[in-house]
């Protein structure tokens, strides 16, 4: 399970299939995922993942980032991402598809990234098909603060520029998102005090369309930035405000893993329990995982990078 939390280094926000819609764009987030991003802890150099509709195996380099992930459906049809790294940095992310065990040039993309330092930070994705056909590029500028100020989306049907606005007031801090100087994504981050008393991180996400809001997301992570709740909204034409449609609450346990996830919508309730094994290996990753009442399980098989053992072992 991918955790939704931003990596180490956040490279780029690119909509890789070309899609128009700015909420589409931002939700194909390209990032350089690391082991923890999988609920990974170590040297890890493979994980083979069984799940209902397939398998997943990814591959890690020593530095802890992945370098390959492939998505089997069957013995013939398989999905295969492969990245190139220059330390934390994205040089090329290739996607190939393959159907009947046949390579689909159609459906396979390369994305290739430019840094430029010339006149500020200025990285460059070209995206092409393996039919060498263009589909689209983007420019990210970035300003002296590091953050990513502007993006321009170039194609054949023209040129697009998303803008990035940061705003801190009053402990918030707030990410506005306008494409061709209309709003269509906020992000607000702050800080409140659980039942606890323990200080925790709270992210409202809005989104709209044509400049009119429509739905959101409020999220909530105690102090170990660990997600414990999180409520959907849907905005209310009539009464002109966001109405809650949904929520979701987590728990976790010692290990910081997920135990329980309590969903409800509208009078539904639905919990789930997650059980774990785990290996013998130190990180002490599970490689078994059980959710009840569904009884539904998900395994894993994990290969570790040999360590040389420290000083006070040899002694």
């Amino acid at each position: 399970m991918i955790k939704n939390y931003l990596p180490i280094i956040l490279l780029c926000i690119s909509n890789i299939l070309g899609l128009s819609s700015p909420a589409s764009m931002l939700a194909q987030e390209i990032k350089v995922f690391t082991v923890q991003d999988f609920d990974l802890n170590g040297p890890v150099k493979s994980c083979l993942v069984a799940t209902d509709y397939g398998k997943e195996e990814y591959d890690f380099n020593e530095e802890g980032f992945l370098t390959k992930a492939v998505t089997r459906y069957n013995d013939t049809d398989y999905d295969i991402t492969q990245y190139k790294l220059n330390g934390s940095q994205l040089l090329e992310k290739r996607v190939e598809n393959y159907r009947d065990g046949i390579f689909v040039k159609n459906t396979s993309i390369a994305n290739f990234y430019e840094l430029d330092t010339t006149e500020g930070k200025k990285i460059t994705e070209k995206i092409i098909s393996y039919n060498k056909e263009f589909l689209d590029q983007y420019e990210y500028f970035f300003g002296e603060d590091g953050r990513i100020s502007t993006i321009k989306r170039i194609n054949d049907s023209g040129i697009d520029e998303t803008a990035i606005k940061y705003e801190a007031y009053k402990g918030e801090f707030t990410e506005t998102y306008y494409l061709n100087d209309i709003i269509f994504k906020s992000i607000r981050t702050s800080k409140v005090k659980g039942k606890d008393n323990a200080v925790q991180k709270l992210i409202l996400t809005k989104e709209f369309l044509e400049g009119q809001p429509q739905i959101a997301l409020e999220q909530t992570y105690n102090s170990n930035n660990k997600l414990v709740s999180e409520k959907k909204f849907t905005y209310n034409l009539d009464q002109k405000t966001f109405v809650p449609t949904a929520s979701s609450n987590y728990t976790y346990n010692n290990q910081g893993m997920l135990t329980s996830l309590k969903n409800t919508n509208g009078k539904s309730v639905k919990v789930q329990e997650y059980i774990y094994q785990y290996d013998s290996h130190e990180s002490g990753n599970w490689i078994k995982q059980i959710i009840t009442p569904d009884n539904t399980y998900k395994t894993r098989k994990i290969k570790y990078y040999q360590t040389e053992p420290s000083k006070e072992d040899k002694s």
